[in-house]
């Protein structure tokens, strides 16, 4: 079972690395700018900006429920917290509902979190890896610097995922 977290670890981070390399090739022709403000990648973004949002949420949920796993925890929800912000920061302008959709009026309940410190790893890993796979199938409809950053995201989930319910946690 561990071997096969490693080679999910070890495939997320290469498809991260393989897109962040091709973004390097040069700058985005004129179709690709415009697919890149298109109304279905600004609706891409806005939701993986409340993923990510929403699974901010569960680590602060669990953080809550579970204080002893801060040290674990905090640079997890520390880079989700960036993926959101990459994923705001990255439109031309913002949304007028930008403040709205980070703030506790559009969150929905405190997601409900296990008892035991080994089952709320578990749930969140599962969180991660739901999301990243969301994020990794989102790919095809995304244009080009979109689809960089969800596989960058992705990837990191993976790896978010691996170290929640690895060892040594």
């Amino acid at each position: 079972m561990a071997l096969t977290r490693r080679r999910t670890l070890l495939a997320g981070a290469a498809l991260g690395g393989v897109a962040l390399l091709s973004g390097c090739a040069g700058g985005p022709r004129p179709e690709e700018e415009d697919a890149e403000h298109s109304a279905a990648a600004e609706r891409l973004r806005e939701q993986a900006a409340r993923d990510s949002t929403a699974l901010l949420a569960r680590y602060d949920a669990t953080l809550a429920a579970h204080p002893a796993l801060a040290p674990h925890l905090r640079p997890l929800r520390a880079e989700v917290a960036l993926h959101a912000e990459a994923f705001r920061s990255d439109r031309a302008t913002p949304a007028p509902s930008h403040g709205a959709a980070t703030g506790p009026a559009r969150r929905a309940a405190t997601p409900a979190v296990p008892a035991e410190e080994r089952a709320a790893r578990t749930a969140l890993a599962d969180a991660e890896r739901t999301l990243a796979d969301t994020r990794t199938a989102a790919l095809a409809a995304a244009p080009p610097e979109l689809a960089r950053l969800l596989a960058s995201v992705a990837a990191a989930g993976a790896a978010h995922a691996w170290l929640l319910t690895g060892p040594g946690v």
